[in-house]
């Protein structure tokens, strides 16, 4: 390689980390809207006269959201038609417009209307922001896309920090925050968000391209895998809140110690998502989301013994748990875009993501009324169980198929 070859190289280097440094906070600042409503949940109770679910459409308001925003894009080509910088930045500044208007609701049936908004927004953000690192990374891109998902992580998990060090009377400063933390990242990606060296070809949603993707066995066992992550993902952080209340209060802690843990819980998923993309890079995608689907699974199956154990069992089932439950995520997105045809990667993709979101809202709704049946939240996340069972198996099952050999540069 000559001198100019190693400059061109180096400077190439700089410039996809300085992006992914960039990005990755615009998105920690953007996606502080996702939660902001449930780490407030009990005051807004109180604020909106909410029952039990009520409350759970808050949170589920927002996968809804994010599903027909998802699909919507797609279907109607926003990526190719809007640039990324323009499409990212507005759709943070939407979020955090909806998520400020949470002040002037007046009641329930608004706000939820609100929520909608901001995860239809949302789905502006976080997809091509995916798409678009990828642009920069080749190879590492499990690592980068690691971080992309680290960053959706702390940006999720921020609201319950703020909460945590806010006063009982200051849920407003909580959705004020996350609003203004938000515009943060519209305007850095409507500086900073460019395409890098190797763009994907151009691709739209075409639901006549739904069956050949429901017929592709390598695409339909990653988005198994993805839908059974999933469907324990983000009913475990919409309602560890609510879990460690729970579990606290019987040890005499407070409300706010429970937001701090909770913050502590969601916000440890940064290292399973950097650990995670280091991981496949070095041993392939398949082993990497099966090692972690097996232990966030049996964290969500001893989690509710540690909910009357010695504090420090609870505390470190919680963070084992947040760890793996989120360090897998990038990669089943990560494999459709290696095993699938080029000519429908972009409808493989969509379908992905706007089932597997479509399937949180379910999980969302289940585990409270669980939790209500059962008289308590000790048990309410064994519901959870099955989803990285099922996904394990699907991964296993990837990996003996010939066509694994595409995953990873063949490190499966």
């Amino acid at each position: 390689m000559t001198v100019t070859s190693h400059s061109s190289q180096r400077a190439l280097d700089e410039s996809r980390w300085k992006m992914l440094a960039i990005l990755s906070l615009a998105i920690v600042l953007s996606m502080t809207t996702w939660f902001s409503a449930t780490a407030i949940v009990s005051e807004l109770r109180a604020v909106w006269s909410l029952d039990a679910g009520a409350a759970a459409w808050l949170t589920n308001a927002v996968q809804i959201g994010f599903v027909v925003g998802a699909l919507g894009a797609s279907f109607f080509n926003l990526p190719d038609v809007v640039s990324a910088r323009t499409l990212m930045s507005a759709s943070a500044a939407l979020a955090a417009a909806a998520n400020l208007a949470l002040l002037a609701a007046p009641n329930a049936e608004v706000a939820i209307a609100l929520r909608f908004i901001t995860g239809m927004a949302l789905a502006g953000v976080y997809p091509p922001a995916l798409k678009l690192i990828s642009t920069w990374f080749v190879r590492g891109r499990g690592l980068a896309l690691g971080c992309v998902i680290a960053a959706l992580t702390l940006g999720s998990a921020f609201p319950h920090l703020l909460r945590a060090i806010t006063t009982d009377l200051n849920w407003k400063l909580v959705v004020s925050a996350t609003s203004i933390m938000t515009v943060g990242g519209a305007l850095l990606m409507a500086r900073y968000a460019v395409e890098g060296p190797n763009p994907f070809a151009r691709a739209t949603f075409d639901p006549r391209q739904i069956g050949r993707v429901l017929r592709d066995k390598p695409v339909m066992l990653a988005n198994i895998g993805y839908f059974g992550h999933m469907w324990e993902l983000y009913a475990m952080w919409g309602w560890f809140l609510a879990f460690a209340q729970a579990a606290l209060q019987e040890r005499g802690l407070s409300t706010s110690s429970a937001s701090l843990i909770t913050f502590a819980v969601i916000g440890s998923g940064i290292i399973g998502c950097v650990v995670g993309g280091a991981m496949a890079d070095r041993i392939g995608r398949t082993a990497t989301t099966s090692i972690m689907m097996a232990l966030s699974g049996l964290c969500a199956l001893l989690i509710g013994f540690s909910f009357d154990a010695p504090l420090w069992v609870f505390l470190l089932i919680s963070v084992v748990w947040g760890v793996t439950v989120i360090g897998d995520s990038a990669q089943f997105s990560a494999i459709v875009t290696e095993v699938g045809e080029s000519s429908f990667v972009g409808t493989a993709l969509a379908l992905q993501l706007g089932l597997g979101f479509a399937l949180t809202v379910i999980a969302i709704r289940v585990v409270p009324m669980l939790a209500d049946y059962l008289g308590g939240w000790q048990w309410a996340f064994l519901v959870l169980v099955p989803g990285p069972v099922i996904g394990t198996i699907a991964m296993f099952r990837l990996r003996h198929l010939p066509e694994a050999v595409k995953i990873g540069h063949g490190l499966r």
